[in-house]
């Protein structure tokens, strides 16, 4: 037995604890700590002030927007044609669908549309036939109001403070007649353009009748093919949302201005039939096309008015007809704007007159004429799809 134990014992005389018969001897395992990352050295910048920092964030969102309105007009300007032409037809079926609409109820649909655009149509070339009618009766005795108008400014500008002479008023009639005969080649060719232009605005008018026809007739059904079939079923309620106010917007402003324009003609029109003005009902109707350009287009107009005032009646009544811009302009800013357009979006005065320049500048006349109407689609889509719906 003492055998045994001194067997059983290890080289230092001591039990070996936990080994068995056949075992392998443990082995000790060291639990080292992991390395420490050494520091590294952070910059610490300068605190920006807040309001550059929110500066800078409305200064690229402003420039993504830019581009993309930069992107929109240019893409646009490609295919003006056809842009022109849809929007008339967007104009024409936010004045005629009303209409329809009413006869809808006694008449069947197509029929209906057929009798607004046949029977708007008929109107406006009859309006153009009684203004071409006007003008050629009045021919000869224009001719000699003109004749001795042109006599009066001249005699006019010989008093003070132009003070100009027989012989400066002669020089600049001779100086306008070389101008003509030098620039004789250019004058015809822009006119032999003008000829293309006739064409492409016939093409443009054609277009425009015919997308307005489907328009009236099946416009919401349209709307929902394009939501339906190229809108993820996500995205449909917001979009929805947002074409439906855009059109409200649209069709508000578009009889908005029409109304203001009609009320402008007819006071500019009886003003000038009291005034007995030449070419009264021709610049009447010059009035109503011309208030389709917010702030510019009725001075441009009352301008050719008082020109014409001028030259038929004399510096009294035309001195009367450069009052009238003043009282149409105050008429039209504080009393037909807020109150006829107040279902349409609202826009400052500044946010028009910058408006109707940048499209000007982009678009000329008709660039003038779109910007208020899109700026006021823009600003309602934005309020629909930012306003949490019901």
């Amino acid at each position: 037995m003492g055998d045994g134990r001194r067997r059983a014992a290890g080289p230092s005389g001591g039990r070996r604890r936990g080994r068995l018969p056949g075992s392998r001897p443990a082995r000790s395992v060291r639990h080292t700590a992991a390395p420490r990352p050494k520091p590294v050295a952070v910059s610490v910048g300068e605190p920006t002030v807040p309001w550059l920092r929110v500066g800078a964030a409305y200064a690229w969102r402003l420039i993504l927007i830019g581009i993309v309105v930069y992107g929109v007009f240019s893409v646009l300007g490609s295919f003006q044609l056809i842009a022109v032409a849809l929007f008339l037809a967007l104009v024409v079926t936010s004045v005629l669908r009303p209409l329809t609409d009413r006869l809808d109820r006694v008449l069947p649909r197509p029929l209906a549309v057929a009798v607004a655009l046949v029977g708007s149509v008929l109107l406006l070339l009859a309006l153009l036939a009684l203004v071409g009618n006007a003008v050629a009766g009045e021919s000869t005795r224009l001719a000699g109001e003109f004749s001795g108008g042109v006599h009066r400014i001249e005699e006019w500008l010989r008093r003070p403070p132009f003070r100009l002479g027989p012989s400066r008023l002669s020089e600049l009639e001779n100086q306008a007649t070389h101008y003509l005969s030098t620039h004789r080649s250019s004058l015809l060719s822009r006119a032999v353009s003008g000829l293309g232009r006739v064409v492409e605005v016939v093409t443009g008018t054609a277009l425009a009748l015919f997308s307005s026809v489907f328009f009236i007739h099946s416009g919401e059904r349209l709307w929902g093919w394009i939501r339906d079939n190229l809108l993820p079923s996500g995205a449909r309620p917001a979009w929805d949302r947002a074409g439906r106010a855009a059109w409200r917007a649209f069709a508000g402003y578009t009889r908005g201005i029409i109304i203001v324009a009609a009320t402008n003609a007819v006071l500019v029109g009886i003003a000038l039939l009291v005034l007995r003005v030449p070419l009264a009902l021709p610049l009447t109707l010059l009035e109503f096309f011309a208030a389709f350009v917010p702030l510019v287009g009725s001075p441009v107009a009352l301008g050719v008015a008082t020109i014409v005032a001028l030259a038929g009646r004399g510096p009294v009544t035309a001195l009367a007809v450069l009052a009238l811009i003043v009282v149409i302009g105050q008429l039209e800013g504080h009393v037909l704007h807020p109150l006829v357009m107040s279902w349409a979006v609202r826009l400052h005065p500044l946010v028009v007159a910058v408006s109707v320049i940048a499209g000007s500048i982009i678009a000329g006349v008709i660039g003038a004429v779109v910007a208020v109407p899109l700026v006021s689609v823009v600003w309602a889509v934005l309020r629909a799809v930012r306003a949490v719906p019901p």
